[in-house]
């Protein structure tokens, strides 16, 4: 038990230095921020000269107010732009939307249709068009001729040579010789 509070006891002193440390940390980054706080402060806005007469301080207030007037009408100027612009934005989406339709269009399906079909459905019903691919094509007769013939009598070649080879083929090609 005594390990047990002597590791206790540690743990305690780590985590009491550990927060002593982040505290010191936080004052030092609040300090550094104060100090970069009053530089810029310093760049960007020069000491305030208060004239001591009331005149001068009425011509200053009115150079201020000049100044506070000139600066609104550039905001205003920049927000009705800006309404402007998103108007427009607004349109060209609207269009947009339109054009590429309110629904989502299906995947279309491949449909078998014929030339006279396809024409029915572009030219509509009224007019009737008969496009009969096979009426513009040339008629051939066919003719048995003699070579024909011969042709269709010798048959398979592999027969031939079948019947020529071995003994019986060579028989009967001597006796041809005769």
């Amino acid at each position: 038990q005594k390990k047990r509070r002597a590791a206790t006891a540690r743990r305690q002193h780590l985590k009491s230095a550990m927060l002593q440390l982040a505290a010191t940390e936080i004052e030092r980054e609040a300090a550094a921020k104060e100090v970069e706080k009053q530089n810029y402060l310093a760049e960007h806005c020069p000491p305030l000269s208060l004239p001591g007469s009331m005149q001068e301080l009425q011509d200053l207030c009115k150079k201020l107010h000049a100044k506070i007037e000139s600066v609104d009408e550039e905001r205003y100027d920049t927000e009705v732009k800006l309404q402007k612009t998103s108007k427009e934005l607004e349109d060209l989406s609207q269009k947009l939307f339109d054009l590429r339709g309110k629904f989502k269009r299906p995947p279309l399906r491949r449909v078998r249709m014929s030339a006279d079909a396809m024409l029915r459905a572009l030219l509509g019903s009224k007019h009737k068009v008969c496009m009969d691919l096979r009426a513009n094509l040339k008629q051939v007769k066919k003719e048995d001729t003699e070579k024909e013939k011969d042709l269709r009598d010798v048959g398979d070649w592999r027969k031939n040579i079948e019947e020529k080879s071995g003994m019986e083929g060579r028989k009967k090609m001597f006796e041809a010789g005769e």
